[in-house]
């Protein structure tokens, strides 16, 4: 399992369509074969940055999914409310205390 973690900054105006977009599409989203886990933050003190973490099973889960209709057309839109060019990372999870 690794995980996958995206930084995207959008225009103050486009934050609101963005939330909505992200409500709608979510279940989606996680139910995506190999997804485990999917989370949305936004920071404290930049409310026009935010991050999704997801957890997937493979590299080849996430390559399926970013290769989806569904995944292509949703990146399209969410390209139209960014003020910045968004990052990516995929990393391995060393550890987790609870």
């Amino acid at each position: 399992m690794f995980v996958r973690i995206v930084k995207m900054s959008f225009h103050q105006k486009h934050i609101k369509e963005f939330l909505m977009m992200f409500e709608k599409k979510k279940a989606l989203i996680r139910a995506s074969k190999g997804c485990q886990l999917l989370e949305l933050y936004q920071d404290k003190k930049n409310p026009e940055l935010f991050f999704t973490y997801s957890y997937w099973n493979t590299e080849q889960d996430l390559e399926n999914y970013r290769n989806s209709e569904f995944f292509i057309s949703t990146w399209q839109q969410t390209k139209l409310y960014f003020n910045g060019k968004p990052e990516a990372w995929s990393v391995d999870k060393r550890e987790s205390l609870q």
